[in-house]
């Protein structure tokens, strides 16, 4: 039997890493962890937890003009970008070490420094040039923005990691992109005062979203006063004075202080020893992994983004609970990718769990779909011209319902509960059965009772 320094070393300090790590060390396994940035990962430095706090930060713009509809008056106000992320740094800082002592606690060993794989069972740390040997061996690396090295000016342009470090707040900007990150970011901005546009390709921002929510949001974002460029794209960016000025593939001209690019992540797999270690990555360069978050090297897992399966830091973090299981508690578990609870935080809020309409029409002979639109009755005292939309997508053979997606305040919050009746195979008669909570928004969700429509055989009826 060989002998190694560490039962198990895990390379990169995000959620999934440090879970993993975590849970092995309490568990009285001998386990190590590098992290070459910070410890927290992308969620925790640069990812969902600065930009929740930086959605607060841009919605109260709209509590003041709400509050006189309620009969506050409320006085001037005005915003220092540098107090934000003053206290973004501090409570960013302090979750950190909330990271590290739960490492330290459950007694790991803590690296700072950027690991390597020399073969399957040897780590390099950078640092200090030590090797140190393996019996199993996590790969949680994450990901990171797409720079789009192609784009004439691309070094010019921030990504979203930047954009939690700006020395002053924009005056202008034009995020690309159509997915969460730039939707997000948009909002974000414009409740900033910014002036912001959005230019992405595709025909509809948030693709793989339902489309009533999408175009929902469309005209809610194009109301508030952010500008939606579709079917088009950034073909070069230069200077333009203390500006920049880009031009579009449809021969737009905009000059603005700030170009962001959201336009995807790739996995952080490069110059990690993966070939070395025999590890395979597929075309992306993402890591390839079997049921289990097993690599094609036996004692090597991946977990997380790097692995390219779903980007989502409840996802890193279940997949690391399941590597626990297979691999230590004699228990071969995997993870489970299906019916996933997922919130896209703009201004409205869009929350959802399940099938889209257009998916199920691929699935099911049969649909029966409810559809809700209405003002929030916040807005019928503040004047905001708003509306939420609520849909149960169901089955018609066995009635589950099988997709509900909301566009509205507190939309996340709702999607998360919705997301244990739907996983738990509900019907919508289990729905229609569960009194409602009056005066509420949620109530929709269980007074819908009759469908707004069918659709049978892919066609609405």
């Amino acid at each position: 039997m060989p002998s190694f320094d560490f039962d198990l070393f895990v390379i990169g300090g995000g959620s999934g890493g440090v879970r993993s790590a975590r849970v092995a060390a309490s568990l009285g396994k001998k386990v190590g962890i590098a992290e070459e940035y910070r410890y927290g990962g992308t969620c925790v430095i640069r990812g969902c937890v600065p930009k929740k706090l930086f959605v607060y930060a841009s919605q109260y713009s709209e509590h003041f003009e709400d509050a006189a509809g309620f009969g506050w008056t409320v006085g001037e106000s005005s915003f220092d970008w540098k107090k934000l992320i003053e206290a973004k740094d501090k409570e960013i800082a302090r979750l950190e070490g909330l990271y590290r002592k739960g490492l330290d606690n459950a007694k790991a060993d803590i690296f700072d420094t950027r690991a390597e794989l020399v073969d399957a069972h040897t780590v390099k740390l950078l640092k200090t040039g030590q090797t140190v040997t393996v019996e199993t061996i996590v790969v949680a690396t994450g990901g990171r923005p797409n720079l789009h090295a192609a784009l004439p000016g691309h070094e010019l342009c921030i990504s979203s990691n930047e954009a939690f470090h700006l020395e002053e707040l924009p005056k202008s900007i034009l995020i690309a992109g159509g997915g969460y990150i730039a939707v997000e970011f948009a909002n974000i901005f414009h409740g900033l005062g910014v002036e912001t546009t959005l230019i992405y390709r595709g025909a509809e921002i948030l693709s793989r979203f339902d489309q009533d929510l999408r175009k929902g949001l469309h005209e809610a974002m194009e109301e508030k006063g952010i500008r939606i460029l579709c079917h088009d794209i950034i073909q070069s960016v230069e200077k333009v004075g203390s500006g920049l000025g880009v031009r579009t593939k449809n021969d737009k001209a905009l000059t603005v202080d700030t170009v962001m690019l959201a336009l995807g992540r790739t996995p952080n797999t490069e110059n990690l020893g993966l070939q070395a270690a025999g590890v395979a990555v597929n075309d992306q360069g993402a890591i390839v992994v079997d049921e289990y978050s097993r690599t094609s090297v036996p004692n090597i897992y991946a977990l997380g983004d790097v692995t390219d399966r779903v980007q989502l830091t409840p996802v890193a973090i279940h997949e690391a609970m399941c590597f626990i299981e297979t691999v230590y508690k004699n228990n071969p578990t995997r993870p489970d990718h299906e019916l996933i609870p997922t919130a896209v935080f703009s201004q409205p809020e869009i929350g959802t769990v399940g099938l889209t309409e257009e998916e199920a029409a691929k699935r099911y002979p049969e649909l029966e779909v409810y559809r809700a639109q209405f003002r929030p009755m916040k807005a019928t005292l503040s004047g905001r011209a708003e509306k939420m939309i609520m849909k149960l997508i169901v089955n018609a053979a066995d009635r589950k319902v099988i997709g509900a997606h909301i566009l509205g305040h507190d939309a996340g919050e709702m999607a998360q509960l919705l997301g244990i009746p739907i996983k738990a195979g509900c019907t919508k008669d289990d729905f229609d059965r569960t009194m409602a909570v009056h005066p509420t928004a949620s109530e929709e969700l269980v007074t819908m009772y009759s469908p707004s429509y069918r659709i049978r055989n892919g066609e609405r009826v």
